[in-house]
């Protein structure tokens, strides 16, 4: 490259001299010709030594034929649209765009201007009205067929002339993509096919291949310029870009979709998992939202346990017959952290007792503070020791032991050496003011469709424990017996304070699809959840998602997890009360949340309409006490 920039400047200062000289020598002018020569073959080595943008993404063979093209070993062939029926529903290009193959589409809208369109028309209105009147007067029989054409146009002349329609003429290709001919045959065969149930025929562009194919590159040329008339309620009706169904056979009701108002109807268990999140603001009715689901998959067998913080799930419990249980100092329902599953199928004693070890000093770390690893090793130690105490050991059948309680674990600890600073922290959960909460053997009774866990009366210190605990007892119950289950977690984010709390959780959601069981975890504090590593990886093991109404405060954020375009993220922060965005796999759509009014009078959380019902359920159960005048 020097050397030819070298020759360049030489050969440049040469004519800069000679184009002063009046008078060249033969000699010098042959000198000149031969250097001219020389510099043109340098330049012709440079050029060639360079790469082009066209010649990076031309094909290295392109090979056109009567019916396909060739193209780098693809076959491909275009197909264009020539006639419509007089009807067209909405959406009825979808089958096309999401047939399960390759294939381009390309789409040309020609704006007619409106006064030459009505000109036409008016001329073709004169033309049938004369042909009516000329049959009628003839006494031939009427043409049904010129009286719906005659009808059709005064319409559209009226749409045109009052702004609400325009005319365009509108060009559609495709273009199929296939491996061989026999894949090409059969892919355009389908699409002839469902262009065909549509009423819509197409034709194949024979000997323009090759100008079909640049008709569907998105460089935007029409080579093909075959069109058909249309106004603007059928063009837009031919729409590519629509949304997502999420509507099923099986699966209960989750709302409306807003952008069609189809009905979103799906089934959790049907996706490679059965868990969900649920993020909005407070009010936004992500409660309502969970209820109304919790009550519908109740309606198809499924068994619901709730964790409740704010006792919002109590009036449901009620009215459908469930058990809810509160948790407190005073309460009389009691959860022993020690407890262990019954082992299913070939899962061993040894494995359950380990496990139970691993889940129990996460609770010491939310119980006595950070642990170093001296005292780690020896919780440890006194956790093994506790179960031995109850001869519960990787050979004892464990459908038949009596679990120990927190003041065993004590007692061991007490006895060996370093533990004495354990036990002072532990005294205030088996002797001083929280010792009501852990220290009993269990007492609840979980045969019931639908179980809540009220925390709302413990204070918030004990809250997370006190959480972290009952999902590990609903651990224990799932494992113990496989059923269709779904677990709700409302305000997940007091566990996702505490790394061991979120690790129990991580864990909880990543292993409940083998015990048939799906983990609802909902939050409104959407920073703090998803700050959370393992915040993340929930939901990122989450295949169902619902995203109601969003705070500017947190919406960034959940763009930035959930992927979201402009449009949805000023969705979610505009829209209104049971409004948002439901993600199932790889689906989404917008939706809106609705119910019943029966199923409204059992889910609602709006302290004024629990009021009026309160204050009805009084009234009425006072007219049953008075007496009979009559």
């Amino acid at each position: 490259m020097a050397f030819f920039t070298k020759k360049i400047t030489q050969e440049l200062e040469r004519e800069s001299r000679t184009s002063v000289t009046p008078v060249t020598p033969v000699g010098q002018v042959a000198e000149e010709r031969y250097s001219a020569k020389e510099l043109l073959e340098a330049e012709r080595i440079l050029r060639e030594g360079a790469v082009r943008v066209r010649e990076i993404i031309a094909p290295a063979s392109f090979r056109v034929l009567p019916d396909h093209v060739e193209l780098n070993g693809l076959w491909l062939r275009t197909l264009f649209v020539m006639t419509y029926p007089r009807y067209i529903s909405v959406g009825w290009f979808a089958p096309i765009i999401n047939l399960n193959t390759a294939l381009d589409v390309g789409m040309f809208f020609y704006l007619v201007p409106t006064g030459i369109i009505l000109k036409q028309l008016r001329n073709k209105v004169g033309a049938l009205e004369a042909q009516i009147v000329s049959d009628h007067d003839k006494g031939a029989p009427r043409d049904p067929l010129r009286e719906t054409a005659l009808r059709d146009i005064e319409k559209l002349r009226d749409d045109l002339t009052q702004g609400t329609e325009r005319f365009f003429q509108f060009a559609l290709y495709i273009t199929v993509y296939a491996h061989d001919k026999k894949e090409l045959d059969k892919t355009t065969e389908q699409v002839e096919s469902i262009f065909g149930s549509k009423l819509v025929y197409s034709r194949r562009a024979l000997w323009q291949g090759e100008q079909g194919f640049n008709s569907t590159l998105p460089v935007g040329n029409d080579e093909l310029q075959i069109y058909f008339n249309m106004n603007s309620s059928p063009v837009a009706s031919s729409f590519p870009f629509i949304s997502s169904e999420l509507t099923s056979d099986n699966g209960i009701l989750y709302g409306i979709n807003r952008h069609n108002n189809s009905l979103i109807l799906f089934d959790r268990f049907s996706l490679q998992n059965a868990n969900s999140c649920v993020f909005a603001t407070s009010g936004a009715g992500k409660s309502y939202a969970v209820k109304l689901e919790v009550l519908r998959s109740m309606m198809m067998g499924t068994d619901v346990m709730i964790i409740d913080p704010e006792m919002e799930y109590k009036h449901l419990c009620e009215a459908v017959g469930g058990a809810y249980i509160s948790i407190s100092l005073n309460s009389d329902a009691k959860i022993n952290p020690f407890d262990l599953p019954r082992p299913v199928g070939e899962v061993r004693a040894g494995d359950v007792i380990r496990s139970a070890v691993i889940t129990l000093k996460g609770l010491m770390r939310l119980m006595l503070g950070t642990l170093t690893h001296q005292e780690d090793s020896i919780v440890d130690r006194a956790l093994l020791e506790t179960y031995a105490k109850k001869d519960i050991t990787p050979t004892s059948d464990l459908s038949k032991v009596e679990p120990p309680v927190m003041a065993d674990f004590e007692e061991v600890l007490s006895g060996m050496q370093g533990g004495e600073d354990l036990v002072l922290r532990l005294k205030k959960y088996t002797q001083g003011t929280f010792a009501g909460l852990f220290n009993s053997p269990t007492n609840v009774d979980v045969k019931n469709q639908l179980i809540a866990f009220s925390v709302r009366d413990l204070e918030d210190e004990l809250r997370p424990i006190a959480i972290y605990t009952i999902v590990n007892y609903i651990w224990n119950v799932v494992r113990s017996e496989l059923k269709k289950r779904i677990l709700v977690i409302d305000e997940a984010w007091w566990l996702m304070q505490n790394e061991d709390s979120a690790k129990f959780i991580f864990a909880l959601v990543k292993r409940c699809r083998k015990y048939y069981l799906g983990v609802t975890t909902i939050t409104q504090d959407v920073n703090d959840f998803l700050t959370s590593p393992y915040g993340q990886a929930i939901v990122t093991n989450s295949s169902l998602q619902l995203l109601l109404k969003q705070s500017p405060a947190g919406i960034d954020r959940i763009v930035q997890t959930f992927l979201l375009t402009e449009g949805e993220k000023y969705l979610l922060l505009e829209c209104g009360v049971g409004e948002g965005i439901f993600f199932a796999g790889s689906k989404h759509a917008a939706i809106k949340v609705v119910a019943s009014y029966t199923e409204d009078q059992l889910i609602t959380s709006d302290p004024r309409q629990l009021l009026e019902i309160e204050q009805a359920k009084k009234e009425f159960e006072q007219s049953l006490q008075e007496p009979d005048i009559g």
